[in-house]
């Protein structure tokens, strides 16, 4: 892999019972592929011993790092208080439960190489690749979903909301300081930025399989997600995509 340093980042909320194995699989990885990797937890004011785990490993493990939150603000909260304090020059973003195993990394860094300034995994640009399927109720709002960002911001990606990501330093350090939406809608708001700021996007089916545990409610975040996407064509006929806010 030609680039010098990595940053993954992963959010965490109440994760007490998986961060564990999580942090082995990611360390453990890294270590494998000989990368010059920071993982940095962002614990999103956990009500359990997400943070207390984490710590323990990081006597262990000097490239491991803990952020604190202040209070529960929302995961894509957490993503971007991970970015604005990675040192990486490729930042990965992953979920807590590694629906998309670590391995899958791989095709995000090479597709950044061979010069995507964003590359982000998809579950539905080939659906065989999921090993385990949403419930049909989150299957289809998360489709209805789909059709609404295509119309309100034009993106055209098959599955915005795989929280697998991955950005060059320059693409992150522009993104993240314009970023607003706090919980569930960032994704669409970090890609609705690339495609303002003309950054190259490629989307790559990786591996995934749907975890129980989650804490997304599909009803009610369904709704306020859309509350979101219209706050960021409102953000957008504002201004206020023009200049970046403190992290």
């Amino acid at each position: 892999m030609p680039y010098t340093s990595y940053s993954i980042v992963v959010p965490a909320f109440n994760e007490a019972a998986r961060i564990g194995r999580t942090l082995e699989d990611v360390l453990a990885w890294a270590a494998q592929e000989r990368l010059e990797a920071e993982v940095i937890v962002v614990n999103d004011g956990s009500r359990d011993q997400t943070a207390e785990i984490v710590r323990g490993y990081m006597l262990r493990h000097s490239n491991l790092r803990l952020l604190e939150n202040p209070g529960n603000r929302g995961k894509g909260y957490s993503v971007r208080h991970g970015m604005m304090h990675a040192t990486g020059e490729i930042r990965l973003f992953s979920d807590a439960d590694l629906s998309a195993p670590i391995e899958e990394a791989s095709k995000l860094f090479s597709a950044i190489a061979g010069g995507a300034d964003i590359a982000m995994g998809s579950r539905w640009l080939r659906s065989e690749t999921q090993t385990q399927k949403q419930p049909l109720q989150r299957q289809f709002l998360g489709r209805v979903f789909n059709r609404l960002l295509r119309v309100i911001l034009g993106l055209k990606f098959k599955d915005t909301q795989c929280g697998f990501k991955a950005f060059t330093r320059p693409a992150a350090e522009y993104i993240f300081p314009r970023q607003r939406i706090e919980r569930w809608a960032f994704d669409p708001e970090l890609l609705y930025l690339a495609k303002r700021a003309g950054l190259k996007v490629i989307e790559l089916p990786v591996a995934w399989a749907h975890r129980t545990g989650t804490h997304i409610h599909p009803l009610r975040d369904g709704f306020l997600m859309l509350i979101d996407v219209l706050q960021i064509r409102w953000n957008a006929l504002l201004g206020k995509y023009t200049t970046a806010i403190a992290p």
